[in-house]
């Protein structure tokens, strides 16, 4: 009982909002994606079971599914000034028939780190290169579109670490509290492979792209990043990152990407060019308490999305033209309408040791729709078992009202090796 009414007091304590998710998105819940048994040496390896039960919005009609998940990450130092860095990632999912059934590989990350100098590294392979410090979107992850083959979860964190790497080369200097990084990503496919076990290299490497990122510490307090990216076929877009420490317990946060570029519904659609100077932005804060809970405020903007005019008659629209829409926001992982809400609370060793709740909120401050999460984890030293629950609320339509599965529920258990 003290396990439910742990989720039940959390989910009182917050009330929170929401990121345009595809309808693939939102029929998966988070499995957090941290490790968080203790694991040494070179390998680290987890397997990961889940049951699952939805309830469809149509028709009410009850829904089962089960996953297995192999997860394996390798990173060794074989010679001096060499590593070898290696993650893959394999789902078998049987939905018996839904979407989303069947077997997909994710190779993460595949790639060799040269150290020349203590100050210098030179990378090569496929490199899953993450940016941003706002934790619902991140305007200045340019390496995420496309990059998400198989969503086991909406969590933040797991999205950014369970995705597909982009084949590149990437160089490094660093310096006292600074550092700048450039990288190269060739083109190497022209499409997309949906193949179970295919490298899917047309979903990360269909144009020449580049990337110019600089950070330093300013104070104790200041840590700002500056980054420019650009390719083939797009004009380039500006980045600035910047995080602040208010107090002991709080932080704020800024992410903001700008540069000229067509709408969402234009890129999704062929429509006429509607190139403009964009900009979108995360900016939020983070307050942790004495008894270990950490709550996180963020909105979110998105200057390609739509506003409510936009939107409204969208929906009102043809069906294929809505359909396509929300699948390549969700491909690019953009909000598909202009203004968005994020909240996310955690609480470590809630009421008992080794006990961690969670809750999501995702609101979507156009159409006024919402996605909530909530998860209660506990760990072992080398098993977690979580219980989740998910609920689509909003107008039919909405971007998350219009989602096929109203409510979802999951039970995991994963092992570490």
């Amino acid at each position: 009982m003290r396990f439910f009414a742990s989720i039940a007091c959390l989910s009182v304590a917050i009330a929170l909002p929401a990121f345009a998710a595809s309808d693939e998105d939102a029929l998966s819940l988070a499995d957090k994606a941290t490790m968080t048994a203790e694991q040494g040496g070179d390998w680290k390896i987890f397997t990961e079971a889940a049951v699952r039960e939805s309830t469809r919005r149509a028709t009410g009609e009850t829904l089962h599914g089960e996953r297995l998940t192999f997860d394996v990450r390798f990173d060794k130092a074989f010679a001096p000034g060499w590593r070898a860095v290696f993650a893959d990632r394999l789902d078998m999912n049987r939905l018996h028939g839904n979407p989303g059934d069947g077997n997909i590989n994710t190779l993460k990350e595949a790639y060799l780190s040269w150290q020349a100098q203590p100050d210098r590294i030179a990378d090569l392979g496929r490199i899953n290169v993450r940016n941003g410090v706002a934790l619902g979107y991140n305007p200045t992850d340019y390496f995420r579109v496309g990059a998400l083959r198989s969503i086991t979860s909406l969590d933040p964190a797991s999205l950014r670490e369970n995705r597909l790497g982009s084949a590149m080369v990437r160089g490094q200097a660093l310096w006292e509290k600074g550092s700048v990084t450039g990288l190269y990503s060739p083109k190497l496919a022209d499409a997309p492979n949906p193949g179970a076990y295919n490298l899917d290299l047309g979903a990360t490497n269909q144009r020449d792209r580049w990337l110019v990122s600089a950070s330093q510490k300013v104070t104790d307090h200041i840590n700002p990043q500056v980054l420019i990216s650009g390719g083939r076929g797009q004009s380039p877009q500006l980045g600035f990152n910047l995080t602040g420490l208010m107090n002991d317990a709080t932080v704020a946060y800024f992410e903001w990407s700008g540069g000229r570029s067509s709408s969402l519904v234009t890129q999704a659609l062929g429509t006429a060019d509607d190139s403009a100077f964009r900009n979108r932005v995360a900016t939020g804060v983070s307050y942790t308490t004495a008894a270990n809970i950490t709550l996180t405020a963020e909105y979110d903007y998105n200057g390609a999305g739509l506003d409510k005019n936009a939107w409204t008659a969208l929906r009102r629209g043809s069906p294929i033209a809505y359909g396509r829409y929300r699948t390549f926001a969700g491909t690019v992982q953009d909000p598909a309408t202009r203004h968005n809400f994020f909240f996310y609370a955690t609480w470590q060793d809630a009421m008992m040791k080794h006990l961690d709740l969670t809750a999501m909120l995702r609101y979507d401050a156009v159409d006024s729709s919402r996605l909530q999460w909530l998860e209660a984890r506990y760990h072992w030293t080398k098993v977690d078992l979580a219980l989740q629950a998910q609920l689509n609320l909003g107008k039919p339509g909405s971007n998350f009202g219009v989602l096929a599965e109203r409510r979802i529920t999951q039970a995991i258990v994963r092992y570490f090796f």
